[in-house]
């Protein structure tokens, strides 16, 4: 059965690679095949050894399709999105649709177009796998969830003149470093046209906000504060002045619309120390629930109020266990918060944070 699919793949003029059992991850090393295809006999001939090393403890592989030129890729983890996204490109709806765990991925042929990739395409949050870039194709297994078409290949549309424009009006030039009023400071730092954006090593690994920033497509709303806040929070995890700036740099020359010199200039010549909360309120797209540094590396610390007072909870009024809970999470570690600031976090009623509050520093639990 397997050899059949690999085969219809084949015929379609898509490129294959094997991927990690129950997993995503190429099983070889694939860079070549991002510049050619892999014949059908070296592609059986992957399949077949990885199915003879099973007593070495190998597995049949997964399947991967390289992207590119002649497959591109929709995906689309958040089924929320997919009204707005059929809105915009109504071709989604009809082309082949892949079943994946978290929600779907839809297939266009592409015809020699150089098309890139992207991780918000229409400022949607939405990734689009072309050029340098493998999806997970069917009947692959990850998890115990088998990828399955919803709309069979057959039905594969053409890519849509929509993304290509949007492409063209959103990449070009990307990442030449050059920039109106000057280059910024440290133009020698240059991401170079093509090329993934790699995030060199620094301190602060466990800071997950510092690779969101690093990650996300910035707009042109949240690209100040977001390099403002990369750069700071490089600097609080102790990383060299020069070595922050480096970084902060490259993945501004990485933008489309990236900051001038002056810009730049001003950027460095502030400093602020932020906390969690403020990170989460200038940034909406951070999301903390991922982050090793939450909780001081996945638990409760013994100097967390909750942890400090656990015997206490089952006596405390309801108002008091709401603001209790809210403290010793969303704001663990920092200074008490503004009762407008619990409000917000926790969706409570002024009166509810009022007597909460008034509670917990009558039995001593706040100052």
């Amino acid at each position: 059965m397997i050899k059949d699919i690999i085969n219809e793949y084949y015929q379609k003029g898509y490129s294959l690679i094997p991927l990690k059992n129950n997993s995503k991850f190429p099983a070889i090393r694939w860079k070549k095949y991002r510049r050619r295809r892999a014949s059908l006999e070296e592609i059986l001939n992957w399949f077949i050894n990885f199915k003879e090393l099973k007593f070495m403890n190998f597995k049949e592989p997964n399947i991967g399709l390289v992207t590119g030129e002649k497959l591109v890729s929709i995906d689309v983890d958040y089924p929320s999105l997919l009204p707005e996204l059929f809105k915009l490109l109504p071709e989604a709806e009809k082309t082949t649709r892949v079943k994946t765990k978290r929600g779907f991925q839809f297939y266009f042929s592409n015809n020699g177009y150089k098309i890139r990739s992207t991780k918000n395409l229409f400022g949607l949050g939405i990734e689009l796998h072309a050029k340098g870039r493998q999806v997970v194709a069917p009947p692959s297994k990850i998890n115990g969830f088998i990828y399955h078409f919803e709309i069979p290949l057959s039905q594969i549309k053409p890519l849509p003149e929509k993304i290509i424009k949007y492409l063209e009006g959103t990449l070009p030039g990307m990442g030449t470093g050059i920039k109106e009023g000057g280059p910024a400071p440290g133009a020698e730092v240059e991401y170079k046209k093509g090329r993934a954006l790699s995030l060199p090593r620094y301190n602060g690994q466990d800071r997950y906000c510092i690779k969101q920033i690093w990650d996300r497509e910035l707009k042109a709303g949240e690209r100040d504060s977001s390099l403002f806040i990369l750069y700071n929070l490089l600097l609080q995890n102790k990383n060299r002045l020069d070595h922050a700036k480096k970084i902060t740099i490259l993945k501004n020359n990485s933008l489309v619309k990236p900051l001038t010199y002056q810009e730049m200039e001003k950027l460095f010549r502030k400093g602020y120390r932020f906390k969690c909360s403020t990170i989460r309120e200038t940034l909406p797209y951070i999301e903390c629930s991922k982050c090793r540094f939450k909780f001081k590396g996945g638990v409760l610390g013994l100097g967390n109020i909750i942890v400090k007072n656990f015997m206490k909870i089952p006596k405390l009024e309801p108002s008091e266990q709401r603001v209790l809970l809210i403290l010793g999470t969303y704001f663990d570690g920092e200074e008490e918060p503004t009762q407008y600031k619990i409000i917000k976090v926790g969706g409570l009623s002024k009166n509810t944070v009022r007597k909460g509050i008034e509670g917990l520093r009558k039995k001593g639990i706040i100052k």
